[in-house]
């Protein structure tokens, strides 16, 4: 319920943990969100607690917090108010195929180029209280194309989607996706690499590449700070122009993978080339290796609970997230799936039942842990003073099944209502109905046509099974 309160603001700054921590003076509109119980992921629950929103932030959360004057107030009594969803591995949003497989190496193409806001999926995310995605190349390629991170601003366009300030990222992907793209078609066609040492081949090579690519810009840079007039700067590359970024810490590696051997190989060519993996994607053995993962600095961002869909993940395990958490692993819960990130909530509390982890600590696997991993935990992924105001508010607590989100807020703004969306659905259906009278109406009669005389083919069980 949002209704306009008409109180005086008074300013406070005392209190338990939970009472007012910081009040936004003068700005534009603000939002409150009242009477509600706050899950801020890092500073523990808030019951009948109120956040304050302004300019997109949020401004104050506690118990004690005073109103201004003509704020839009929603009324969250008997509601919960936890962080906006972040999917760490997503692939909504894009125009088109998500795999450029002609290549191995495609580090040249981007995501953000075909970014489509009309894409149904950005408002179903939303209606299952996603914010953030990050949108990725798929896994054809030993080395895939750039990420975009984004916020589930439905109704801007692409520009408008992506996630301001999100350090740039890319795909890699180890195992049976790269080597099956290239098995497809005649020999003729069949590219390298072919198997999984192939794969790791020409990750390193790569590199290499890129390491010399690198060195000749360095060189050219210090001829020209030199006084150096002659001095001629490399042709560029745009396929190894993000590698290097890579080598110089500018661009995060997001790396599909399942088998503990693979991932082991993949942080032993990164530490080779002095790099970080910034999350291992899917990494379904990773509690085999959650000592070496943890020791490289690398993410896990896993699924809850699928395996056996593929050889590789045979040896998968539900209680993988909640193992690599207790070995020190940061973890979140990804969806990698259109349907799928509509409960990522519901995937998140699969961890308490498979491994004992707490309530906050299955929050953290799809709020800060993801945003960390993403390096945008300082705007998102907690509720906390000075934050982005992405918001989802919950009928239920977020991680039981009964739980529906009722609103979800992206930069303050109500990007999804459900009672809202529940009216619509009706008028859509009308206008829909009203077309197809329209359209019938208006229709012609069908021309006839000569019987056909063609001899038809006896229909045979057997016939039936191969179409």
């Amino acid at each position: 319920m949002i209704r306009r309160s008409m109180q005086i603001a008074v300013l406070v700054a005392v209190g338990p943990m939970g009472a007012v921590t910081a009040f936004a003076q003068a700005g534009g509109p603000v939002t409150v969100i009242r009477n509600a119980t706050v899950l801020t992921v890092t500073r523990g629950t808030i019951e009948k607690g109120t956040i304050v929103i302004r300019d997109g932030k949020i401004a104050a959360v506690g118990t004690n917090v005073d109103v201004p004057r003509g704020a839009t107030e929603i009324d969250a009594t008997g509601l919960f108010v936890m962080p906006g969803i972040i999917d760490a591995h997503s692939h909504i949003a894009i125009d088109g195929a998500v795999n450029e497989s002609s290549l191995s190496v495609t580090s040249m193409v981007g995501v953000a180029d075909v970014l489509n806001p009309k894409d149904i999926d950005i408002y179903r995310g939303l209606a299952g209280g996603v914010t953030s995605a990050n949108v990725l190349h798929g896994s054809a390629n030993a080395i895939g194309g750039k990420n975009a991170v984004i916020k589930l601003r439905w109704g801007k366009d692409a520009h408008g989607l992506l996630f301001e300030g999100a350090p740039p990222g890319i795909k890699f992907a180890l195992g049976e996706n790269p080597k099956r793209a290239s098995a497809g078609g005649n020999n003729a066609d069949r590219r390298y690499p072919a198997t999984r040492m192939g794969v790791m081949d020409v990750i390193r090579e790569a590199f290499v590449e890129a390491r010399t690519y690198q060195g000749k810009w360095r060189a050219y840079d210090a001829a020209v700070k030199a006084g150096d007039r002659t001095a001629a700067a490399p042709s560029r590359d745009l396929r190894l122009e993000p590698l290097v970024e890579v080598l110089e810490g500018k661009r995060l590696v997001h790396a599909h993978s399942y088998r503990a051997d693979e991932i082991l190989q993949l942080l032993r060519i990164a530490e080779e080339f002095k790099f970080r993996i910034a999350t291992l994607q899917h990494v379904l053995e990773g509690y085999k290796v959650a000592d070496e993962i943890a020791k490289h600095g690398a993410g896990a961002s896993t699924f809850s609970d699928w395996w056996a869909y593929k050889v590789e993940a045979y040896d998968a395990t539900p209680y993988n997230p909640a193992l690599m958490t207790q070995r020190g692993v940061l973890v979140s819960i990804n969806s990698d799936s259109a349907e799928e990130h509509r409960h990522l909530n519901q995937e998140a509390a699969k961890a308490m039942k498979y491994g004992g982890l707490t309530e906050e600590q299955a929050l953290k696997l799809v709020t800060i842990n993801p945003a960390t991993q993403l390096g945008i935990d300082k705007r998102v992924g907690s509720i906390e003073v000075g934050k982005d105001a992405d918001l989802a508010i919950y009928t239920a607590h977020p991680l039981s099944t009964f739980a529906i989100p009722r609103q979800v807020l992206v930069d303050g703004v109500v990007y999804f209502d459900r009672e809202k969306d529940l009216q619509q659905r009706e008028v859509r259906a009308r206008q829909k109905q009203a077309l197809k009278d329209k359209e019938n109406a208006g229709s012609t009669p069908a021309r006839p046509t000569a019987p056909d005389t063609t001899p038809k083919a006896e229909t045979t069980p057997g016939s039936e099974e191969k179409r």
